[in-house]
């Protein structure tokens, strides 16, 4: 891929094309909507990238439908939006996954939402309960077995402060009235019981049990008690980090260094006492506008807390937002910022010296499902790498908008993309990296290609702050320098044996 926009965007509308010919007319045609190469539009020099304004290229895909039956997709349900994402990583709430013990062990411990506490005692997260349905519950209703479970947990775990229920897809199927058994045991056991019915069914995706989670969190968790929480004039609210491998801890460090008062960070090493007192803010800073903008639009409307959306991907992108956030208290804040900014360059000069020098010029193919098919890329800018390729598994229109605020024209962009089209375009472009999630990882590698798991970090992190863009910048350069790719002969390399020389 070269640095000419144009030449990119010929380059890529001939592969989408060349994709689609593989399908039947019909098929080609529904699914040309989702694939799209970024058009050159008009930009403000005045903002930075990724500010409303600065908007570098249009990124208009068809999204938020549903997948086709039968065809491979990377999608999470609204089950795994729910539990996984929203409600999951709050960590002194016990979770039951209500239903059949498969999809509550699929999701168990599927995410690295670091929390403090001691497992079992204050804190559940990586615990898995599950009311373990059988035929019988099936023919004759959960109810009572799911009132049984929560008399259980509250005798083994009295230390939890509430119960989320995350319905399964037979739930709403045979009917189960879950919100009836939380009102009655909530009131019986004295604690926060929040029934969510996220059956993995509804929806096209994920996305709308993100939806579904945070109108739960509206209807039983907001303005039910009083908090005896004292605001002050800085408080700031952490929404939408669920904390892989530390990030809101490392957003959390330097929004206190810059004298605000962190006083949620959720869902990531998240409590139920955090999330009640949100409304008491002055600010909500939302990190995963696809997971949390629902919550944060409500509490501004509702309780007048205005929200803005923040990245901490890289220096360019911690610097600009930490001036929006600070420009929002005044002349104080805004001189600690650049103070907490000024401290760090150092260290950021010191990383960059280091490895840009070994990366740029590198070129990286994004697909993972929330914000940082985005908010990822001016990190890597900051290291000279170009993204040639990103997409979302289940983002909406607003998303792709937002998508055009960081990528250049002549991008290939790819909504939902199908198993098929995802090999095709890394073999069509052959970019230097892949960042992706866990099912795409091997595949990729075997292509020969270098790969990071972007969904948990593939264990390392954070990524957030500028500690956690040191550690980018060196798995990444890790990843494609990494001397094993040239200790093999790549698949389109090999030279077929005969079988009875290849048998000796």
């Amino acid at each position: 891929m070269s640095l000419d926009h144009e030449n990119d965007a010929a380059f890529n509308e001939a592969l989408i094309a060349e994709v689609l010919s593989a399908y039947p007319d019909k098929f080609a045609k529904r699914r040309r909507k989702h694939l799209a190469v970024a058009k050159p539009a008009g930009a403000d020099a005045d903002a930075a990238p990724g500010e409303e304004g600065h908007l570098l290229s249009e990124c208009d895909v068809k999204s938020n439908v549903k997948s086709i039956p039968g065809v491979m997709t990377i999608r999470g349900c609204s089950y795994a939006g729910s539990k996984g994402v929203v409600w999951g990583p709050v960590k002194d709430m016990v979770h039951i996954s209500h239903g059949p013990v498969g999809c509550g062990h699929y999701s168990w411990s599927q995410r690295r939402n670091y929390y403090t506490g001691t497992t079992g005692i204050d804190s559940f997260v990586t615990m898995q309960v599950t009311s373990d349905f059988q035929e019988r519950d099936i023919v004759f209703g959960g109810d009572k077995k799911l009132a049984k479970v929560i008399d259980e947990l509250e005798e083994m775990f009295p230390l939890s402060r509430g119960i989320s229920i995350q319905s399964e897809c037979p739930i709403g199927l045979i009917g189960d009235d879950i919100e009836a058994v939380a009102k009655k045991k909530g009131k019986e056991i004295g604690k926060t019981i929040v029934p969510v019915r996220c059956e993995g069914f509804r929806g096209v995706s994920q996305s709308l049990g993100h939806h579904i989670a945070n109108d739960t969190i509206r209807d039983w968790v907001l303005d039910k008690k009083d908090t005896g929480f004292e605001p002050g004039p800085y408080d700031v609210s952490v929404i939408g980090d669920y904390n892989i491998g530390g990030d809101a801890w490392a957003s959390r460090r330097l929004l206190e260094d810059m004298g605000l008062r962190v006083i949620g960070n959720w869902s990531g090493d998240a409590t139920l006492a955090e999330m009640e007192r949100a409304p008491l803010g002055k600010l909500n800073l939302i990190h995963c506008y696809r997971s949390m903008n629902y919550i944060c639009r409500h509490m501004e409307e509702k309780h007048g807390v205005p929200w803005m959306e923040y990245n901490l991907f890289g220096p360019s992108q911690i610097a600009a937002s930490l001036r929006k956030i600070a420009k929002h208290f005044g002349p104080e804040i805004e001189a600690k910022a650049e103070a907490v900014i000024a401290s760090y360059q150092p260290l950021v000069d010191a990383v960059v010296a280091k490895y840009r020098p070994r990366l740029e010029g590198k070129s990286v193919m994004l697909y993972v499902g929330g914000l940082r098919s985005r908010h990822v890329v001016t990190a890597y800018d900051d290291l000279g790498m170009r993204i040639v390729g990103t997409g979302y598994e289940f983002a909406h229109n607003d998303d792709y908008q937002r998508t055009g605020h960081y990528v250049v024209p002549g991008t290939l962009i790819y909504d939902d993309v199908t198993g098929y089209e995802l090999e095709k375009f890394i073999e069509g472009i052959r970019p230097d990296l892949v960042g992706s999630g866990i099912k795409e990882k091997y595949p990729v590698q075997k292509m020969g290609i270098p790969f990071r798991q972007m969904h948990s970090w593939d264990y390392s992190g954070p990524y957030h702050g500028y500690d956690g863009f040191a550690i980018f910048a060196r798995d990444m350069d890790q990843a494609i320098n990494n001397p094993v790719w040239g200790l093999f002969d790549p698949p389109w390399k090999k030279k077929d044996a005969p079988v009875l020389q290849a048998a000796e």
